[in-house]
C-alpha cells in the first residue's frame, strides 16, 4: 500500500467520523421535545389547565329586622373560574415538512451517499482487476518483434520495458537456464518477463547497458540480464512472471509471480562491462 493510498484512507476515515458526529448530534436534537407540553413540568401544566380565583365581595349592608335580632355577619362569595386550553395538533399532511425534519433528511441522504461512494471505492481498491492492467494477462507484443527489440546490432541485450505489466522482457536461451526454472513456465518463445522491483526493499531496478545487467541504485543489489542474483543485499533472484505464447503473441501473466533463490551457478555471464553504480560485493561463481 503506497503513501498516497494511506493518505486517502486516512482522509476518508476522518470524513466518516465527522459525518457520524454530525449525524448523531442532529439525531439527538430531532428526538427531543416536539411540543411545549414535554418541556413543561407537571405542576405547571396542572396549574395552567385550572386556575382558581377567589373574589371577596364587599361587605353587604345591614338591614335592621323588624324584630330585634343580632346583626348578621358579612358573607364572602367564592367564585371558581375554570380555564381550559385545548390544543389541536395538525396532521403531517396539514403541517408539511418542518425545517428540522428537512435538515435531518438532507443530512441522512448526504451521509448515505457518502457511505455508498466510500463502499464502491473500497471495493474497487480491494477487488482484483479482471481485464487489462497489472494483475491480469498483458499482451506485450508479437514474439518476432520482441526478439528484434531486445537485441542490439552487436549482439548485446536491451530489455523491452512493458509499463502495463511492470516488467522487463529479455531474451533468453531456454536450454541454458538453471534447473530451478525448468517446468515453471517463466520462459516462452525465447523470452522471459522480469518484475521491475528489487527483491530487497522494492525499488525499481534500472538497466545498466555497460554491465549488461540490472543494478539497484537504492542499496546496490545487482542481477544479470535474466534477473539472476549477482551481489548486494538482495536475498534472491529478481521475481519473474509466468508467460506463454498465444497466436504468436507474447502474453505475460502478471497475476502469477515466480520467486527463486540465488543460483549457485548463473546461467549467463555478468558483468560484461563497467558497473553503473560501482563495485559492491564479490561476484558469485559464473557459469
Amino acid at each position: 500500500m503506497t503513501a498516497q493510498t494511506l493518505i486517502l484512507v486516512g482522509v476518508a476515515g476522518a470524513a466518516l467520523l465527522a459525518a457520524l458526529g454530525a449525524f448523531a448530534i442532529a439525531w439527538r436534537r430531532s428526538t427531543g421535545a416536539d411540543n411545549w407540553r414535554d418541556a413543561v413540568g407537571r405542576e405547571t401544566r396542572k396549574a395552567d389547565r385550572r386556575q382558581e380565583l377567589t373574589i371577596p365581595t364587599e361587605e353587604l349592608p345591614t338591614v335592621e329586622p323588624v324584630e330585634q335580632e343580632a346583626e348578621p355577619e358579612p358573607v364572602a362569595a367564592v367564585v371558581a373560574v375554570a380555564h381550559e386550553q385545548r390544543v389541536v395538533e395538525a396532521t403531517p399532511e396539514e403541517a408539511g415538512v418542518s425545517r428540522r425534519r428537512f435538515f435531518n433528511r438532507a443530512l441522512a441522504a448526504a451521509f448515505g451517499s457518502y457511505l455508498a461512494v466510500l463502499g464502491v471505492e473500497l471495493l474497487a481498491f480491494m477487488w482484483p482487476k479482471l481485464q487489462g492492467g497489472f494483475g491480469a494477462d498483458v499482451e506485450a507484443g508479437t514474439v518476432p518483434d520482441l526478439l528484434a527489440a531486445t537485441r542490439t546490432p552487436d549482439g548485446g541485450v536491451i530489455p523491452a520495458f512493458i509499463p502495463e505489466a511492470r516488467a522487463y522482457v529479455v531474451p533468453v536461451n531456454e536450454s541454458s537456464l538453471s534447473a530451478q526454472f525448468a517446468g515453471k513456465g517463466v520462459a516462452a518463445g525465447g523470452l522471459m518477463a522480469l518484475y521491475q522491483k528489487c527483491v530487497h526493499l522494492g525499488c525499481r531496478v534500472p538497466w545498466c547497458p555497460t554491465s549488461q545487467g540490472f543494478e539497484c541504485p537504492c542499496h546496490g543489489s545487482k542481477y544479470d540480464f535474466i534477473g539472476e542474483y549477482f551481489g548486494g543485499p538482495a536475498p534472491r533472484n529478481l521475481d519473474r512472471f509466468t508467460v506463454e505464447v498465444i497466436d504468436d503473441r507474447f502474453v505475460i501473466h502478471t497475476g502469477n509471480i515466480f520467486q527463486s533463490p540465488r543460483a549457485p551457478v548463473r546461467s549467463v555471464t555478468y558483468p560484461q562491462g563497467p558497473s553503473c553504480i560501482g563495485a559492491i560485493a564479490a561476484p558469485a561463481e559464473e557459469a
